[in-house]
């Protein structure tokens, strides 16, 4: 079998609607896709009444979160705050198999969704007074009916000539973590995360976690201890892990008795990645599945 778990369409940043992405997957030989816009279960409808043949759909959401205490204040986090950030690090929470009509759940997704048409609007003020000459009819139209965010941001630059590809905006020059157009947005207690899913019967694996290129990323020791508030797993062979640092997760996972994904973490046309360049193991995939009661795996049949 063939599983990726990480995939966006244009209800959140993607370039493939939720129909094509699907049909996609089934073109590149998945056996299994998980559908996981950011913060919104948008797509799933419309993915599961084009699901192919032969092709799961696994629903799912990577959720915004930002730690903003060290290790080693306990799971509140309620004191500590990192080195050199003052506000915390931003990781995203990807959730499988919850319930997506879990009322606590759905609250939280749409606080976060209401903080990105402003976030944006933002931005787009920063890179006005640093002489960029993009506008937000500019970026809105990139978005479409998706959920506006930082790589419709980028993907203007790249309209503009500014940088060449949307990889190279997220740099501190501009929409790094901390960069000059950066602004901040409301995300989720990665604890409280947790817990949300948990309680609406999903499973959680914390994305791309040494993604270093993306800006800070939170200390292994924090790792531990969302493992100890039952974090499920990890995602390992990822596009911006290299092989030392898969290698080095894989330790980590063994040790705290995560599960290990892989995954391509595909936008369409907005990344270089390709739909099943990283996989995850049958037997993981497998007891996602078994671990899950908010929801089921979705078996196509034809669309």
């Amino acid at each position: 079998m063939r599983i990726d778990l990480h995939t966006h369409s244009t209800a959140s940043d993607g370039t493939d609607t939720p129909a094509e992405l699907v049909r996609n997957a089934a073109e590149a030989g998945l056996d299994v896709v998980a559908l996981t816009d950011h913060d919104t279960v948008g797509g799933y409808a419309e993915a599961k009444r084009a699901l192919p043949a032969g092709l799961t759909l696994v629903t799912g959401a990577e959720l915004s979160c930002r730690l903003t205490a060290a290790p080693g204040s306990g799971a509140s986090g309620n004191a500590g705050a990192f080195e050199g950030d003052p506000a915390g690090v931003s990781l995203h929470m990807l959730a499988y198999l919850f319930d997506p009509a879990e009322p606590e759940l759905a609250r939280e997704r749409e606080l976060v969704r209401d903080d990105r048409v402003p976030r944006a609007r933002a931005m787009v003020d920063k890179l006005r007074e640093l002489g960029v000459p993009i506008t937000w009819e500019q970026v809105a139209r990139i978005a479409g009916d998706g959920a506006v965010g930082r790589p419709h941001v980028a993907t203007a630059l790249v309209e503009l000539g500014v940088v060449d590809s949307v990889s190279d905006a997220f740099t501190p020059q501009w929409l790094a973590n901390g960069g000059r157009a950066y602004v901040e947005k409301h995300e989720l207690d990665p604890f409280e995360a947790i817990r949300l899913v948990k309680a609406a019967g999903g499973v959680t694996v914390f994305a791309h976690p040494l993604a270093l290129k993306r800006g800070q990323c939170v200390p292994e020791s924090a790792i531990a201890e969302l493992a100890a508030a039952g974090l499920d797993g990890i995602e390992v062979d990822h596009m911006d892990h290299d092989e030392a640092t898969r290698a080095r997760l894989r330790g980590l996972a063994a040790e705290l008795g995560l599960l290990t994904t892989g995954s391509s973490d595909y936008h369409g046309s907005r990344k270089t990645c390709r739909l099943g360049e990283y996989t995850t193991d049958p037997e993981i995939y497998g007891e996602i599945v078994r671990r899950a009661t908010g929801a089921f795996p979705v078996p196509g049949t034809g669309g």
